[in-house]
C-alpha cells in the first residue's frame, strides 16, 4: 500500500526540459556583452564613463546587484505561490525585457533599463531549481535533475561567450570593429520571447502524487530561514559559496578583462567559453556520480580542490612564463579545469544544501546560496573593474589564496544525513 503512495511520472523530464529552456536564456542575456565587452565599448562610445562604475562591466554587475534585493522575495514566492506562478512570473518578465533590450540595442540606457528587467526575473527561476526536483523527481535522481537544470545555465553562458562574437565585429582595426550588436541583441530578444511563452504555456506545478515521502512535509517559509541558520553544515556551505560562487562569477563577468590582461588582443570569449565547456561536462558528470554513490561531501570536496589548479592558472601563469602563446595555451587550459570542477560543485551543493537543511524549502537553501555568492561576486567584479580594470591582477592573485580556504571549510562538513538514508534504503532493497 504504501509504495502506491509515491509514483514517478514521465512528464518530470518534460518540466526539467522546459527550466532548462528559459533558464538557458536568462544566462545568455546575462553575458551577452561580456566577451565583446572591448567592442561594445566602441559601440557604445560617448554615452557612460569608462571609468565610473556605469560601464560596459555593469551590465553584468547589475544581474548580481539586482539578486541580492530580489533573491528572499523571489524565494519566498515561489515556497508561498508555487514554482509555475514564481516561474511563470520571472518568464513574463524576462520575455519582455529581452525584446526591449533588442529594440532598443543602440541605446545603453535603455540597454541597462532592460538588463534590469531580466535581472528581476533571474531569481525567480535561479531559486527555483530544487523546488522543482523535489516536486518532480525522486531522491536518487535528484543530483543528476539538479545538475541538467544547472547545465542550461552554463549553456546559456557558453552561447554568449562563444556566439556572440559571431554577430560582432571583434578584430581591431577593422572596418566593421563594433558592429553587429543591434542584430545581435534582437535576436536573443527573441530567443528570450519564445522560451518564455513555452514556460507558461507547458509548465506545471506538480504530479498528482508526490515522487518520494520528504515531498509531504516542508516549513514554513519564516520558520525555514530560521531553521537552516541553525544547522552547523548549510552555514559552512554559505561560506563555501561566498566565495566559491563569487569567484566564479567574477571570472565570468570579466572573462574578455581577463583575456586582454593575458595579452590577448582578438575579443574571441575562448577563455570564458572552454571555462563553460568544462562546465557543461562537470555538471553533468560529477552529480551523477554523487547520486550513483550516495555521496555529497566527497564529491563537493573533490570539486574545490580540482577547481585550485585552474585558479592558480589564470591567476599566476604570467609571472613565470613570458612566451604569450604558451600563457594563453595554458590559460585555455585552467579555464577548463576550473569550469570542469567549480561549475559542477553548483548542483551538487544546492542539492546537498536542500538535503541537510530540511524541512526548510529549498528554495531558500538554494536562495541563500546564490544570493552570498553574488554578494561577493558583485564586489570582485567592483574591485576588479575599477580605474580601468588597474587592480585585476591584484584580485586574481587574491582569487589563489581564497580557494585554500574553501577547501577547509567543504572538510569541515559532515555528510548529508538523507543521503545515507537513501543509501541505506538502497542496501536494504538490494539484499532484500
Amino acid at each position: 500500500m504504501a509504495k502506491s503512495t509515491y509514483k514517478v511520472y514521465g512528464y518530470r523530464w518534460v518540466i526539467l526540459i522546459i527550466f532548462m529552456l528559459i533558464s538557458f536564456v536568462i544566462q545568455l542575456q546575462w553575458l551577452a556583452h561580456a566577451a565583446v565587452e572591448r567592442p561594445a565599448e566602441v559601440f557604445y562610445k560617448g554615452q557612460f564613463n569608462p571609468d565610473s562604475f556605469f560601464n560596459i562591466d555593469f551590465l553584468a554587475m547589475v544581474y548580481m546587484l539586482v539578486y541580492i534585493v530580489m533573491s528572499i522575495p523571489a524565494s519566498y514566492i515561489i515556497d508561498t505561490y508555487g514554482i509555475r506562478k514564481a516561474i511563470g512570473l520571472g518568464a513574463v518578465i524576462a520575455g519582455v525585457s529581452g525584446l526591449l533590450k533588442g529594440f532598443y540595442a543602440d541605446s545603453f540606457e535603455m540597454v541597462v533599463i532592460a538588463q534590469i528587467g531580466l535581472a528581476i526575473a533571474q531569481p525567480f527561476v535561479l531559486n527555483a531549481v530544487t523546488a522543482v526536483t523535489v516536486r518532480w523527481f525522486p531522491l536518487r535522481e535528484r543530483g543528476l535533475a539538479a545538475g541538467l537544470a544547472i547545465l542550461a545555465q552554463y549553456l546559456g553562458i557558453i552561447f554568449a561567450m562563444l556566439v556572440t562574437p559571431a554577430f560582432i565585429g571583434t578584430h581591431p582595426g577593422r572596418p566593421d570593429y563594433g558592429s553587429g550588436f543591434p542584430h545581435m541583441l534582437m535576436t536573443y530578444g527573441w530567443l528570450t520571447f519564445g522560451a518564455a511563452v513555452v514556460t507558461l504555456l507547458l509548465l506545471k506545478e506538480k504530479p498528482p502524487t508526490p515522487p518520494a515521502a520528504d515531498d509531504l512535509v516542508r516549513h514554513s517559509f519564516f520558520k525555514g530561514i530560521k531553521h537552516i541558520l541553525k544547522q552547523r553544515d548549510m552555514v559552512l556551505m554559505i561560506f563555501v559559496f561566498l566565495v566559491g560562487l563569487g569567484i566564479f562569477n567574477a571570472i565570468s563577468s570579466m572573462t574578455d578583462s581577463i583575456s586582454a590582461n593575458l595579452g590577448v588582443k582578438d575579443s574571441n570569449g575562448l577563455i570564458g567559453g572552454l571555462m563553460l565547456i568544462g562546465g557543461v561536462f562537470g555538471a553533468v558528470i560529477i552529480p551523477a556520480l554523487s547520486d550513483k554513490y550516495r555521496m555529497r561531501k566527497r564529491f563537493l570536496v573533490i570539486c574545490t580542490v580540482g577547481a585550485l589548479p585552474g585558479v592558480l592558472g589564470l591567476s599566476l601563469t604570467g609571472y613565470f612564463i613570458h612566451n604569450p602563446a604558451v600563457v594563453y595555451d595554458i590559460a585555455l587550459a585552467s579555464a577548463f579545469i576550473l569550469g570542469f570542477f567549480i561549475m559542477s560543485a553548483g548542483p551538487v551543493g544546492f542539492q546537498y544544501a536542500a538535503e541537510v537543511s530540511y524541512p526548510a524549502p529549498e528554495s531558500i537553501s538554494q536562495g541563500l546560496l546564490l544570493w552570498i555568492g553574488q554578494i561577493s561576486g558583485l564586489l570582485f567584479v567592483a574591485g576588479m573593474s575599477i580605474k580601468n580594470n588597474a587592480y585585476l591582477n591584484d584580485w586574481m592573485i587574491l582569487f589563489c589564496i581564497l580557494m585554500p580556504v574553501v577547501i577547509a571549510l567543504t572538510l569541515m562538513t559532515k555528510e548529508s544525513p538523507m543521503i545515507i538514508t537513501e543509501k541505506d534504503k538502497m542496501k536494504g532493497e538490494i539484499g532484500g
